[in-house]
């Protein structure tokens, strides 16, 4: 009976499967500088301690990375109106520029941005409900948005550094 049980974790544990969050980081204290909104600042603080072995520092100095946030702007633009010619869909949109480099100065990723959008259909007599609606697609992309920084600046840590001449 166990057999049957353990059988099917076995198999995904061999092909490679994690969950969703993980990212493998080579680095142990990771320091968030910048000018991060502080929603986008707890989502990435938050991606690194439940999805990397990695800590949060609180000074530069500390850390063996730096994710230098250069921008972060969040965005709503009118998608469509209906017959009446009232917004009938918005889109969503959030933009993050960053940068990783180590102590040494040496660039992980460089400057670089991750954008993501989300429609949304929107009626008058349900406006509050769209307010807190709003407030939930953005909260969800910005927890999306942390893990692919860290995805990115795990792939920049494993992608061998060029030199120039």
């Amino acid at each position: 009976m166990s057999l049957i049980v353990t059988a099917p974790l076995g198999g995904l544990m061999a092909c490679g499967f994690r969950l969703k969050g993980m990212v493998d980081l080579p680095y142990k204290v990771i320091a968030i500088t910048g000018n991060p909104s502080p929603p986008m600042r707890a989502d990435l603080q938050t991606a690194i301690l439940t999805g990397t072995d990695a800590k949060v520092a609180i000074n530069p100095k500390d850390a063996d990375l730096i994710l230098e946030i250069t921008n972060d702007i969040n965005g709503r633009e009118i998608l469509a109106y209906n017959s009446n010619g009232q917004v009938s869909a918005y889109r969503l949109n959030i933009r993050v520029g960053f940068r990783a480099y180590d102590l040494a100065g040496a660039e992980i990723v460089p400057e670089a941005e991750i954008y993501m959008t989300r429609d949304m259909d929107f009626t008058v007599s349900t406006v509050l409900a769209t307010d807190v609606q709003i407030q939930q697609f953005l909260t969800l992309m910005r927890k999306d948005l942390a893990i692919q920084i860290l995805r990115r600046v795990a792939a920049g840590a494993r992608a061998p550094q060029t030199k120039s001449f």
